[in-house]
């Protein structure tokens, strides 16, 4: 068994080249070899969002506070809000984000293939989250 204190982990400034808007990640956990499932809780300001990415083994969110947006390639952009769960299957192009003038947090739990937990694409433009065609 393993403990980590409530705040032993420093939260991080999400990297700009897979984030639009100001986002912090706040590591959850991650386990060791052989498990692969890695967790972090995510904040995004209001009108922040990932850029379009996949997860080779899927990815779900538990949205914890706030509403937000989240879409998959070629689908409607879809409100999400405090107590939803989304699930994106492995290899799903999709974004997440907060909504234009609320923040949102979820908990974001994935799992690594080789090390690797996402593939990050190209930026989500301000007409995809505004409900524009993707």
């Amino acid at each position: 068994m393993e403990i980590k204190p409530c705040g032993s982990v420093a939260s991080r400034k999400a990297p700009a080249e897979y984030f639009t808007g100001s986002v912090r990640q706040e590591p959850i956990m991650e386990a060791p070899a052989p498990a692969r499932v890695r967790a972090l809780s995510v904040t995004f300001e209001p009108g922040a969002r990932t850029a379009w990415h996949t997860h080779p083994l899927g990815q779900t969110l538990i949205v914890t506070s706030g509403k937000g947006f989240a879409q998959s390639w070629g689908g409607p952009v879809s409100e999400i809000r405090a107590g939803d769960t989304v699930w994106f299957a492995p290899g799903e192009k999709h974004w997440h984000g907060a909504g234009p003038e609320t923040a949102m947090t979820h908990i974001a739990i994935q799992e690594a293939l080789d090390g690797k937990t996402a593939d990050w694409m190209e930026p989500v433009s301000d007409s995809q989250y505004g409900g524009g065609d993707t």
